[in-house]
C-alpha cells in the first residue's frame, strides 16, 4: 500500500510538471496576432519587438507579453516608453487590427510611442474580457470607435495624448464599470454627452484639451465617487452647474481656459474633500463667496483671469481655508489697494496677484520662508525691491513686471535657488555685475527689459549654465557682447536690442544650436554677421539700425 502510495505521488508530481510546462507554450492564434502587430511596426527604437523570437510568446522572453500560466493564452500586452530615455525612443508604424485576435485579454496597454499612428482598430470591440486600455501619448488619428461601448468589463480606458477627433462616443454609457476615462489632449470635438453620467462608478475624468463646446453637463453631479474632474482648456459655456457641488469626494476640479459665465455659487462650500481648484481664464463674475472658506483641504486656488469684483470676504478667508499654499487671483476686476493680511500673514507657497490694482512699497510677508513663486507684475508698486529679495531666501520664480519700482541692481543680492527673474517694464538702474556675483546656477529666464540698466554684459554671464532666456532689451547698455556668451548651450531667446553696445557679434555664439530668437537691432554693432545658422537664418529686423553690420540676411560687406 505504501508502494502504491508513493508511486501515486510521483505521478502527480510528473503531471503537474508536463502540465506546467504545457502552459507556457502561447495559443498559435495568439502568437499570430502578436507578430501581426509586429509586422505592422517599420520602426522600433525601443528594442522591445527584437525579443518577439520564436514559437513561444509565454516563456518570459517576449518582452510585455504576459500569459495566464494554465491556458496558455495572452492576458497583457503592456508596452510602455520609458519617458527618461528621450524622444529617440519610439515605435514607428500603425496598430495591427490582429490584436483584436487575442480573445482572453485583460490589459492593453501600448503607449508613449510617439510615433504610433492610424485608427483604434474596430475589432478592438472584441475584446470583451479587457478591463484596462492605454493608447496614451501616440499619433493616433481619426475618431474614437463607438464599438468600445461594448467593452462591458472596461475599468480605465486612457486615449489620452493624441490627434483623435470627433465626438465622444455616446455608447460610453454602457460603460458601467468605468473608473477611469482619460481623452485629454486630443482634438475631440462637439458636446460632452449625458451619457457620461452612466457609469455610475467613475472616479477620474479628463476631457482637456480639446475643443468640446456646449455646456457641462449637470449630471455629472450623479457620479458619488468621482475623486478627479478635468474640463479644462475647451470651449464650454454656461453657468457652472450648481449640481458639481454635490460631489462630496472630488479633490481636484479644473474648469479653467473655458467660456464659463455666471457667477460663483455659494454652494461650493460644500466640496469637503476638494485640494486643487482651478477655475482660471473664463467670464466669471460677481465676488468671490464666503463659503469658500469652508473649503478645509483645499491647498491650490487659481480664479485668475475672470471677471471677479470686490469686496473680497477678507473676514472670513482670515480663519478659513487653513490648508492654502498657493493662490492666484490676477486679473480680474479687483481694486485691493494693498495685499490682504490674510494673505501675507499665512505660511503660503505661492502668491501670485498680477494685475490687482495694488499700491504702495513691495509688501512684507511674515512667513517669508515658505514663498517660492511671487507674481506682483502689473500693478503700481514703488520703491525699491531690495528688502523683498533678502527676506524671501527660498524664492525659485519673481514677477515684478510692469511697476514703479527703482534701485539699483548692483546692489540687488538674489536668492541662490531663483530660477525666474522678470523685472522688465520698471525704473531699476545700475549694472548687471552685481547681479550675477549673487545669481546661483538655477537662473534659466532673466528678464530687464525697459529700465534704464547701464554698463556691460559681463563675461561672467557665463556661470548661468541653465539660462534659457536672456532679455536687456530697451536699456541703456553699452560695452560688447562678450565671447562667453556662446557657452551658455541652452539658450533658446537672446534680445539685446535698443541700448549702445558696440563692437562685433562673436563667433563663439554659432554654438548656440538651440537658438531660436535673437534680436540685435538699434546698437552700434559693426562688421560681418558670423555666417552659419543659426545666427544667418533670423530675419534682417534682427540685426537693423545698426552702425556698420554686414552678411546674411544684411546686404554683403564690402570688400577691403
Amino acid at each position: 500500500m505504501q508502494t502504491f502510495t508513493w508511486v501515486f505521488k510521483i505521478l502527480i508530481i510528473f503531471l503537474a510538471c508536463v502540465s506546467g510546462s504545457q502552459a507556457q507554450i502561447c495559443s498559435e492564434v495568439d502568437r499570430a496576432a502578436l507578430l501581426g502587430f509586429k509586422s505592422r511596426i517599420l520602426t522600433d527604437t525601443t528594442g522591445i519587438l527584437s525579443s518577439w523570437i520564436g514559437k513561444d510568446c509565454c516563456g518570459g522572453g517576449w518582452e510585455g507579453i504576459q500569459c495566464d500560466r494554465v491556458t496558455g493564452r495572452v492576458t497583457q500586452v503592456l508596452l510602455q516608453r520609458s519617458l527618461d530615455k528621450g524622444s529617440a525612443i519610439y515605435m514607428k508604424g500603425t496598430l495591427s487590427p490582429t490584436l483584436g485576435n487575442l480573445k482572453f485579454l485583460e490589459v492593453l496597454v501600448i503607449s508613449g510611442m510617439k510615433r504610433l499612428s492610424g485608427t483604434i482598430p474596430s475589432s478592438f470591440s472584441g475584446l470583451l474580457r479587457l478591463t484596462q486600455l492605454g493608447l496614451e501619448d501616440n499619433s493616433l488619428q481619426g475618431t474614437i470607435p463607438a464599438s468600445l461601448g461594448q467593452l462591458a468589463l472596461l475599468q480605465t480606458l486612457v486615449l489620452s495624448g493624441n490627434h483623435l477627433t470627433g465626438p465622444i462616443p455616446p455608447t460610453f454609457a454602457k460603460l458601467n464599470n468605468l473608473v477611469q476615462l482619460n481623452l485629454a489632449k486630443n482634438s475631440l470635438s462637439g458636446t460632452i454627452p449625458l451619457a457620461l453620467a452612466n457609469p455610475t462608478r467613475l472616479k477620474y475624468l479628463d476631457l482637456s484639451y480639446n475643443t468640446l463646446s456646449g455646456t457641462i453637463p449637470a449630471n455629472l453631479g450623479r457620479l458619488s465617487y468621482m475623486t478627479f474632474l478635468d474640463l479644462s482648456h475647451n470651449q464650454l459655456s454656461g453657468p457652472i452647474p450648481n449640481s458639481l457641488f454635490n460631489l462630496h469626494n472630488l479633490q481636484d476640479l479644473s474648469l479653467s481656459d473655458n467660456m464659463l459665465t455666471g457667477r460663483l455659487s455659494p454652494e461650493i462650500g460644500r466640496l469637503e474633500s476638494l485640494a486643487t481648484l482651478s477655475l482660471d481664464s473664463n467670464r466669471l463674475v460677481g465676488q468671490i463667496p464666503p463659503s469658500i472658506s469652508q473649503l478645509h483641504n483645499l491647498w491650490y486656488l487659481n480664479l485668475s483671469r475672470n471677471a471677479l469684483s470686490d469686496p473680497l470676504p477678507n473676514d472670513a478667508l482670515f480663519k478659513g481655508i487653513p490648508s492654502l499654499l498657493s493662490i492666484d487671483l490676477s486679473y480680474n476686476k479687483f481694486n485691493l489697494g494693498t495685499i490682504p493680511k490674510w494673505i501675507t500673514s499665512r505660511q503660503l507657497s505661492a502668491v501670485h496677484l498680477s494685475g490687482c490694482n495694488l499700491k504702495g512699497l513691495l509688501p512684507i510677508f511674515t512667513k517669508p520662508d515658505s514663498l517660492t513663486s511671487i507674481d506682483l507684475s502689473d500693478n503700481h508698486f514703488t520703491g525699491g525691491i531690495s528688502s523683498l529679495f533678502q527676506k524671501l531666501t527660498s524664492l525659485q520664480k519673481v514677477k515684478l513686471s510692469n511697476n514703479q519700482l527703482r534701485g539699483n541692481l548692483s546692489e540687488l543680492t538674489v536668492p541662490n535657488g531663483l530660477a525666474l527673474l522678470d523685472l522688465h517694464s520698471n525704473q531699476l538702474s545700475g549694472s548687471l555685475s552685481g547681479l550675477l556675483r549673487s545669481a546661483g546656477g538655477f537662473l534659466e529666464t532673466v528678464d530687464l527689459s525697459n529700465n534704464l540698466i547701464t554698463g556691460e554684459i559681463p563675461s561672467t554671464i557665463s556661470k548661468l549654465v541653465k539660462l534659457m532666456k536672456l532679455d536687456v532689451s530697451r536699456n541703456h547698455m553699452t560695452g560688447t557682447i562678450p565671447p562667453s556668451l556662446g557657452s551658455l548651450s541652452k539658450l533658446r531667446w537672446l534680445d539685446m536690442s535698443v541700448n549702445s553696445i558696440g563692437g562685433r557679434i562673436p563667433t563663439s555664439l554659432l554654438v548656440v544650436r538651440q537658438l531660436m530668437h535673437a534680436s540685435f537691432r538699434g546698437n552700434r554693432l559693426c562688421g560681418e554677421i558670423p555666417q552659419g545658422r543659426p545666427l544667418n537664418v533670423f530675419p534682417t529686423a534682427a540685426y537693423a539700425h545698426n552702425l556698420c553690420l554686414c552678411g546674411k540676411p544684411l546686404p554683403p560687406c564690402k570688400q577691403a
